[in-house]
């Protein structure tokens, strides 16, 4: 059965930088993609970041956040830099096999999702 498991959500400052993982089992996890979501409070939850063959930003975060991937630990990063407030959030990983989606960027396409790690972020 797939499971996946975020950790390291904490609260840090405006400015800060925290790094979120992603740890994978019971599937071929460089088979998949992997994205990063997450949900504030009264908000749509919206796709954050996601690696496949190559990686996926949403505007909000180009620049500031980092995906990466480490195939022989089943896991996947995000690391999160010049944090601002509104990145306070349920951040949370998911997964879709890569013969489900034509992309990793289609942020619909994820089937099986984590449990999340909070982050927030104070001014």
């Amino acid at each position: 059965q797939v499971q996946l498991v975020e950790s390291g959500g904490d609260s840090v400052q405006a400015g800060g930088s925290l790094r979120l993982s992603c740890t994978g089992s019971g599937y071929t996890f460089n088979n998949h993609c992997i994205g990063w979501f997450r949900q504030a409070p009264g908000k749509e939850r919206e796709g954050v970041a996601a690696s496949g063959t190559f990686t996926y930003y949403a505007d909000s975060v180009q620049g500031r956040f980092t995906i990466s991937r480490d195939n022989a630990k089943n896991t996947v990063y995000l690391q999160m830099n010049s944090l601002k407030p509104e990145d306070t959030a349920m951040y949370y990983c998911a997964a879709v096999w890569r013969g489900l989606t034509a992309s990793c960027g289609s942020w619909s396409q994820y089937k099986t999702w984590g449990q999340g790690t909070q982050v927030t972020v104070s001014s």
